[in-house]
């Protein structure tokens, strides 16, 4: 798993790179708590590099979208396709977060 992090205005934009699963969890729960220990709440997740994603990945993105919600901030995702996007649609995740096709697109909205 891979992570690459840009800045545009207030809203930190983390480019998530590779597998989200049973393995890699533990470093994502890692990421997330540095993203808002540093006070960064308005979060959008570019997934277009993100080649799998198991339910261990979903329970992983739940807690941190609770953790932002708590610091009054937000999660919003974009870039998905394939696989990771059928899993997000058939586990009701779409329905929950903000999506878009672009992180320009996640930034205007």
């Amino acid at each position: 798993m891979d992570f690459t992090q840009t800045k545009n205005g207030d809203t930190l934009i983390v480019h998530v790179a590779g597998r989200l699963d049973a393995v890699t969890t533990t470093e994502f729960d890692a990421e997330s708590q540095t993203w808002i220990a540093d006070g960064n709440i308005k979060v959008i997740a570019d997934l277009s590099g993100l080649e799998y994603i198991s339910s261990a990945g979903l329970r992983s993105i739940l807690t941190a979208a609770k953790q932002l919600k708590g610091a009054q901030g937000s999660l919003a995702f974009c870039g998905l396709s394939g696989m990771v996007e059928e899993v997000f649609s058939v586990s009701g995740f779409a329905a929950m977060f903000p999506m878009f096709a672009t992180v320009d697109e996640a930034l205007a909205g």
